[in-house]
C-alpha cells in the first residue's frame, strides 16, 4: 500500500483506448481518453485522491505497470479493454496487488458478442461497472475512496 497522506489510484487503460471518439462511437461513445482523463482527475481531485490515469496497447506494460503499483497505489481502476477476456497474465499480476481493484468497461460487455461476456478481472475485482460510459470511472472513483477511507 501506498501512504496514509493521499490515497493514490492507479487507472489503467488496455489496447485501442486511445482509439476513442473516433473507434466505434455508437459502442464507445465521442468521447476521447483525454476527455475521460481530465473527468477522472476532476473527480480524484474533488476526492482526495492522486490518480496516475496510464493507456497501454501492450499486455506486458500493463502488467508491469501493476507489478509496480504494488508499492506506489492503493487502489487499480483497470478498463483491461480486450485483455480483459484475454489474458491470464494481468489477472496474476491483478492479484498479487493487495487494494481494491475495480473493473470499467465503457461498453455494456453483457450485450455483445458471447466472448466478451468472460473476464478474467471481474473474479478477483471488488466491482464491475459496465455499460455505463465514461461515467464508469467516476463510479469507480468514488468506489475506490470509499474502500480507501475505510482501510
Amino acid at each position: 500500500m501506498a501512504s496514509a497522506a493521499a490515497p493514490t489510484v492507479l487507472v489503467l487503460n488496455g489496447p485501442n483506448l486511445n482509439m476513442l471518439g473516433t473507434r466505434e462511437p455508437e459502442i464507445y461513445g465521442s468521447q476521447t481518453l483525454a476527455d475521460i482523463e481530465a473527468m477522472a482527475r476532476q473527480r480524484a481531485t474533488d476526492l482526495g485522491l492522486i490518480m496516475d490515469f496510464r493507456q497501454s496497447n501492450s499486455e506486458g506494460e500493463l502488467v508491469t505497470w501493476i507489478q509496480e503499483a504494488r508499492h506506489g497505489a492503493d487502489a487499480i481502476i483497470i478498463n483491461a479493454g480486450a485483455y480483459s477476456h484475454t489474458s491470464v497474465a494481468i489477472l496474476d499480476a491483478l492479484q498479487a496487488f493487495q487494494g481494491p481493484i475495480v473493473e470499467v468497461h465503457l461498453s455494456n460487455i453483457y450485450k455483445r458478442e458471447t466472448f466478451r461476456h468472460h473476464s478474467y478481472v471481474s473474479g478477483i475485482a471488488l466491482g464491475v461497472i459496465c455499460g455505463l460510459g465514461a461515467k464508469g470511472y467516476l463510479l469507480a472513483l468514488d468506489a475506490v475512496a470509499d474502500k480507501v477511507a475505510r482501510s
